[in-house]
């Protein structure tokens, strides 16, 4: 072979080597491998150089001990032997070659499937004829595709190019380029590697008993999460404003006495409606337990100021007992307090809009 065929099979194996390094590191996640060692029994046959000036095809048989370093990547540490029959036009005779080396593969695919590979290797060879004795180097590159048939078993074969730098056997000639064609049966030691322990997905905790932001509804109906504390919230878990009306709870003139403990006395006619609404504030509050109000009593306009300021506080004072007596915390009621004559909603110059204007107020604090 000349140097030129030389230069091309060592730029190829230097590419080779490259392309293998270049798609490991593009791998950004390692998967799991068997990396048990195997032995891998070799028989073959070799497509001999034409310059050897032997018998042109040639049987060829070793053993390799390896392991897998990576999930596509093999090494192996190899020994192989060969005899060529000398041609007698140069004396006859036989040509021994005895390899040791170690090989590189790179496999594509699932380790379950055909995985096609890249094959490169470096080897000492040393060679016995009548003319020389000694070692050279040499090289190989090669591919090949590889087959599980058990968990513990493959089979492979390659095919490829091996130069042998041997420029001692035949002093005319200097290296020697062979075709080979090999097929091995590979044998892992060991029982195969555990599967992978998957821990199970986490168990979702159950919403409906949880309240993340402590509004009273549970995260799974809850619309609105992360409300802040304290704040009025619907069934949907929303801020809601909370009105409570005692529009129409309107006293008498001039009521309630000082002293009057009975509200029902003190409340316009018909009574009843007055204290149906008074009720309807009292559920409300207990739906909403973490509604805080402020009772606030007024008058209308007729009499002196300090007399209606009186006056306003007693109307506070008899709705307040009445929640309270109905349930309702006194922690959750501010006052009572009395605006006297102030803040009429309606006009003071007919007797209708001074009966709205003598009323008590719950004033939601939120």
């Amino acid at each position: 072979m000349n140097r030129k065929g030389l230069y091309f099979l060592i730029a190829l194996a230097l590419g080779g080597v490259g392309a293998v390094h270049a798609q490991d590191t593009a791998g950004a996640t390692t998967p799991s491998y068997d990396g048990r060692w195997y032995i891998a029994p070799t028989v073959g046959g070799y497509y001999n150089d034409t310059d050897r000036n032997t018998n042109s095809r040639q049987v060829y048989y070793g053993l390799g001990v390896g392991k897998f370093i990576a999930p596509n990547t093999s090494i192996d540490l190899f020994i192989d032997r060969t005899k060529r029959d000398i041609d007698s036009k140069i004396g006859g005779g036989n040509w021994a070659s005895n390899n040791i080396g170690v090989a590189a593969r790179y496999y594509f695919g699932a380790a379950d499937a055909w995985r096609p590979y890249l094959l490169a290797g470096v080897m000492g060879s040393y060679h016995k004829n009548r003319f020389n004795k000694g070692w050279a180097p040499a090289a190989e590159l090669g591919v090949g595709v590889s087959k599980s048939i058990t968990d513990s078993s493959d089979i492979r074969a390659e095919a490829g190019y091996r130069y042998d730098w041997d420029d001692k056997s035949q002093p005319k000639k200097n290296g020697y380029g062979d075709w080979f064609l090999g097929f091995s049966v590979v044998s892992r030691f060991g029982a195969p590697p555990a599967a992978p322990v998957v821990a199970p997905p986490p168990v979702a905790p159950d919403c409906s008993k949880l309240d993340s932001d402590g509004d009273g509804v549970n995260d799974c109906d809850d619309k609105c999460p992360n409300t802040p504390a304290g704040t009025i919230v619907g069934p949907d878990g929303c801020p809601q404003k909370v009105v409570i009306d005692l529009r129409g709870v309107n006293f008498k003139f001039d009521r309630p006495k000082k002293g009057e403990k009975d509200i029902k006395k003190a409340l316009a006619e018909p009574s009843a409606d007055s204290i149906a609404i008074l009720d309807q504030a009292v559920d409300t509050l207990n739906r909403y337990p973490q509604v805080k109000v402020m009772v606030a009593g007024f008058t209308d306009s007729v009499g002196k100021d300090a007399y209606n300021q009186s006056l306003s506080e007693r109307r506070a004072q008899i709705v307040y007992d009445y929640l309270t007596s109905h349930g309702v915390a006194a922690s959750r009621l501010e006052g009572p307090i009395g605006h006297g004559k102030s803040d009429p909603i309606d006009s003071n110059d007919t007797d209708a809009g001074r009966a709205r204007n003598r009323r008590t107020e719950l004033q939601v604090q939120q």
